[in-house]
């Protein structure tokens, strides 16, 4: 509900797409208006060079520990891999060029269609899996200068939009056979993430004094999410929680996680 929305009311990741495409449509407006201000073949002009940005989306799920691509569904195993050029990414992930922000929530909703969800006493639609959606945003400028010299400077970026699947106690959610075994790996890679940002804090805490092995490769979750959990980024993590007091116990244990 938080990332996604519901029906009209638009959640997070809708909302931060619109606002993306907002961005990067005032950026080149203001560089457009800029060009007329000085004239196109002023040296500041040449100087700023002429910019583009490319967006591009990819959207899969890990299930039963298990990654599936979203927007190019297959039985293929999808293996996480690791190269200085690349980072940390997945081998033979779809990632589709996008050129207004429709075509992201298009891509979404194609998606969605195709992710793993079921009944528990708890949810009507529980997700059986952790969700994430990337975006990835290239802004590049290619510029003029004296004796024939092109220069061309790259921006990259980017954002993981992670949907996790809530933790679940088997006797409330009812589940059994493959619901059930869908739970366990659930808590399982929550458990994971948790030990991850544990292990961050302690590390975080001590100034790195302390030598503390951080557990990335204890799920794919967290494997796949290294980069925007101990790198060069920006973390934020929403909890779901209940008032009601049949729920005291997973709101305790939601809070102290978060």
């Amino acid at each position: 509900y938080s990332m996604m929305g519901y029906g009209e009311d638009h959640g997070l990741i809708p909302k931060l797409n619109d606002d993306l495409w907002q961005r990067v449509n005032n950026t080149l407006k203001k560089r457009e208006r800029d060009s007329v201000k000085h004239g196109a073949e002023s040296a500041k002009v040449k100087e700023m060079g002429k910019m583009d940005f490319m967006i591009t989306v990819s959207f899969l799920e890990i299930y039963n520990e298990e990654i599936k691509d979203l927007l190019n569904p297959s039985s293929k195993q999808m293996k996480i891999r690791e190269n200085k050029e690349k980072g940390i990414y997945v081998e033979d992930l779809c990632e589709v060029v996008v050129k207004e922000p429709g075509g992201v929530l298009q891509l979404i909703e194609q998606g969605n269609a195709v992710r793993r969800v079921a009944a528990t006493q708890m949810n009507d639609t529980s997700s059986r899996s952790h969700s994430v959606f990337t975006i990835k945003i290239e802004q590049r400028t290619v510029a003029q200068l004296d004796g024939g010299v092109t220069k061309t400077q790259m921006v990259k970026a980017k954002l993981n939009l992670v949907d996790l699947a809530g933790s679940e106690r088997a006797e409330k959610t009812g589940a059994t056979g493959s619901t059930l075994k869908e739970g366990a790996n659930i808590n399982m890679s929550l458990m994971a993430l948790g030990n991850v940002i544990n292990a961050l804090s302690e590390m975080g805490a001590s100034k790195g004094k302390k030598k503390i092995h951080i557990p990335y490769r204890d799920s794919k979750l967290t494997r796949l999410l290294q980069e925007s959990l101990g790198g060069n980024a920006a973390t934020v993590m929403i909890a779901a929680i209940s008032p009601a007091d049949y729920n005291y116990d997973e709101t305790l244990g939601t809070l102290k996680y978060a």
